[in-house]
């Protein structure tokens, strides 16, 4: 016994262009039919809320699912699962394809080598995938804009929910953050954790979909924007305070990877700070407040 609701829709040529089109979405429970095996032609997250039962791996290895989990179903890859007939679960999927996924798949959001994938907490995905449902009642004007933009949340959901990360972050990722501005090498970094280079590598390439060398340099330019839009600093010294003790090279850096010179974003950022220059450097964790003053 099970029960089922799905909507399949077909974006038209310019919705396409967004990049992102959701394709479909439905939600079901109980002793639902085998899947497969069967092979499409776009990606289908299939959320697990509840229950057990198995997928088999192109390679014929069958694993075990148990809830909370997701599947990914990715274009041309085999896929072959189904609840366990005494148990049944829970599920919701949204099928999607677009070039954006490769985007996605390329920061780490979608795994097309790991298929089963343990979720910590399937509720905030369910959520959306929810949203997704009732945007999808017909007569919807804004249908495949609406649909299209959650999809893009549920990623990030996806991305949020899997085992491992807790909802304050990612315990590697949060120590990187706090000495991304110490003159450390990424040797030095992984040595601190007790890791290789190659493991540290693999846990910021899982975590935040890059290497650990541009998970640094992201934080520390993003430090160095702070400290030039916000304090007088001179540049020399900026480059000081978020690592770099060349600050032609820096400069360089900044220049090449903000797409203006450290001078130039200040002189930009500097006729839209609300008050002026400051001379005390702001703390990260209690940025300053503007207030209205007495009325």
């Amino acid at each position: 016994m099970y029960h089922t609701w799905m909507r399949f829709f077909t974006p038209g040529p310019q919705h396409r262009r967004l990049g992102l089109v959701c394709l479909g979405v439905g939600l079901q429970h109980g002793t639902l039919p085998t899947v497969g095996p069967r092979t499409l032609d776009h990606h289908v997250a299939v959320v697990i809320t509840a229950g057990s039962g198995w997928y088999r791996c192109p390679d014929g290895r069958r694993l075990t699912v148990t809830a909370p989990a997701l599947l990914w179903l990715t274009p041309g890859v085999p896929h072959h699962y189904a609840p366990d007939p005494a148990t049944g679960w829970d599920e919701g999927f949204v099928d999607f394809t677009g070039p954006v996924t490769a985007t996605y798949t390329e920061l780490g959001y979608i795994e097309p080598d790991r298929p089963l994938v343990p979720l910590g907490d399937a509720g905030p995905a369910r959520s959306v995938i929810g949203r997704i449902a009732r945007a999808a009642r017909h007569g919807n004007p804004l249908l495949e804009v609406e649909t299209s933009a959650a999809v893009h949340e549920l990623l990030v959901a996806l991305r949020r929910a899997r085992a491992g990360t807790t909802a304050d972050g990612d315990p590697v990722l949060d120590a990187l953050a706090r000495d991304a501005c110490r003159p450390l090498s990424v040797a030095e970094h992984a040595a601190r954790h007790g890791m290789t280079p190659a493991e540290l590598r693999t846990a910021v390439r899982r975590g935040a979909g890059c290497t650990p060398k541009d998970y640094l340099l992201g934080i520390r330019l993003g430090r160095a924007k702070e400290l030039l839009a916000g304090t007088e600093l001179t540049v020399a010294a900026v480059a000081r305070r978020v690592g770099y003790d060349d600050p032609a090279y820096f400069s360089r850096l900044f220049a090449r990877r903000v797409g203006t010179a450290p001078v130039r974003f200040r002189e930009q950022q500097g006729r839209t700070v609300p008050g002026g220059w400051s001379t005390r450097v702001p703390d990260p964790e209690h940025p300053p407040t503007i207030g209205t003053g007495p009325v």
